[in-house]
């Protein structure tokens, strides 16, 4: 199928992987897998992300970073979380997680 330069711009969605805090809440048994990109200056990156229903939710560290430590406190008193949403804040460089257990 052959197609205008015009029909190819206004069909054209650029390709977005979002992020774990769009979720309302996400399970800790959920399937991740790891990615890599180029930033604009051509350097390749690596990051993480969550699989749910087919669909890419990118894991900053930071957030796996807070999850680790919520499960290690939790496990000192013998309670078990598994359900946790991400409140995201800010954008760019200054933006920020908090994740919360909603156990």
């Amino acid at each position: 199928m052959t197609s205008t330069l015009k029909e190819e711009a206004e069909n054209y969605e650029p390709k977005k992987t979002a992020n774990i805090a769009d979720l309302e809440k996400f399970d800790i048994s959920e399937t991740m897998e790891d990615r890599e990109g180029k930033d604009n200056d051509d350097k390749v990156f690596k990051y993480k992300v969550l699989i749910r229903d087919g669909e890419e939710y990118r894991v900053p560290n930071s957030v796996l970073e807070s999850l680790k430590a919520i499960l290690a406190a939790n496990a000192k008193h013998n309670k078990a979380v598994t359900i946790f949403s991400v409140e995201k804040t800010g954008e760019g460089m200054a933006t920020k997680y908090n994740v919360v257990s909603l156990d």
